[in-house]
């Protein structure tokens, strides 16, 4: 379930405070940081956007 552009526009990394990209597939529903030095990647859990910094994952 892909989010709402407006939802989209002002979320942020709370680790960064960058903005975020929708990158979701359909295994993998996730928020990736568009930060340079952060680039942590959020999942997304029943349409709901999770952003602690503890559930986010590096990727490689």
């Amino acid at each position: 379930m892909p989010l709402e552009a407006g939802l989209l526009e002002i979320l942020a990394c709370p680790a960064c405070h960058a903005p975020l990209d929708d990158r979701s597939s359909a295994q993998t529903p996730e928020l990736i940081c568009t930060g340079t030095d952060c680039g942590l990647a959020y999942p997304v859990r029943d349409g709901i956007p999770v952003l602690l910094v503890d559930e986010a994952r590096r990727p490689a």
